[in-house]
């Protein structure tokens, strides 16, 4: 069961309107790294989470805070649109962009370069929407929840990384005070999150339940272990022999790291099988297609 608290977790509105920055705010809503995606990842990993409870009690308790960061970005959103169309109207005389747009005179490309998203009017009725900042659809294609806790944890580490990224960027763009204080609280709440997100991965580590390499189910003796440890130099230079995973011991204490300066293949040129004839898929010579032919033709008169 899901409560509502009426309350926002964090808010400080906006000083004045501002359509383009809502559009970027977008972003933090509905991007790839947005907080429906961290949401949506969190709670279907904790739904489906098999192991300990702990785990699945944070995973729940994250992924209900971050539909709190949604209202607070919508609700932000809300603000920023504040009478955003009168607003362009009344600067169109002064701003010969928005006067375009408002002229007739090429108006998607300059309102979609230069103004805010026309489907903040249009769509959402200046309101905030399901979609990034160039009004791309949120996916649920974009969340991870594998049901193995340390692939999962690493994946969260890398979106709240890259969430946080995203936050101080935005947050440099505004000279809003009401935006940049809010978005400093989520920025904090990102810390947060990377630093549990590393903690959990510590524990799954100290309760012996998952290890490098994932799935640490998996019995070595079935990999080909002599290539488990080896750095393959595939570009021009071998600059990167100088970093740790190139030598010393690999960081899961199995091996020892190698590098291979000039890796040679190890398989054939591949010779790949002729099309089946009735597919139709060109052989590599005309008389192999004929021989093809020619087979099923033998084929259809000893079946008759």
């Amino acid at each position: 069961m899901f409560y509502h608290t009426k309350k926002l977790q964090y808010f400080k509105p906006p000083e004045k309107p501002d359509a383009v920055y809502a559009m970027k705010i977008q972003e933090l809503i509905g991007g790839t790294f947005g907080e429906m995606t961290v949401m949506m990842q969190y709670l279907f990993q904790g739904w489906n989470c098999r192991g300990p409870v702990k785990y699945r009690d944070m995973l729940l308790d994250i992924g209900t805070e971050e539909i709190g960061h949604i209202e607070m970005l919508a609700t932000m959103i809300a603000h920023l649109l504040d009478k955003a169309p009168v607003k362009l109207q009344e600067e169109g005389a002064k701003d010969a962009v928005v006067g375009a747009v408002m002229g007739g005179s090429n108006p998607r490309d300059v309102i979609m370069a230069a103004a805010m998203n026309p489907q903040h009017a249009i769509v959402s009725g200046l309101g905030a929407m399901p979609a990034d900042s160039v009004g791309f659809p949120w996916n649920g294609r974009f969340i991870v929840a594998s049901g193995n806790l340390m692939a999962d944890f690493r994946s969260n580490l890398h979106a709240e990384s890259q969430g946080r990224l995203q936050a101080v960027r935005l947050y440099e763009m505004s000279d809003d005070p009401g935006v940049k204080d809010t978005l400093s609280f989520m920025i904090a709440r990102d810390t947060m999150h990377q630093n549990q997100w590393l903690a959990a991965i510590e524990d799954l580590k100290a309760e012996g339940l998952e290890d490098t390499p994932v799935p640490s189910s998996f019995p070595l003796e079935l990999e080909k272990r002599e290539f488990a440890y080896q750095f393959w130099n595939h570009s021009e230079g071998t600059e990167s022999a100088e970093g740790s995973w190139a030598k010393g011991a690999s960081m899961d204490g199995k091996g020892e790291f190698q590098y291979v300066k000039n890796p040679q293949p190890l398989g054939p040129e591949p010779t790949p099988p002729q099309p089946e004839p009735k597919l139709h898929g060109t052989p590599q010579a005309r008389e192999v297609e004929a021989k093809g032919q020619q087979n099923a033709s033998d084929r259809v008169i000893i079946g008759g």
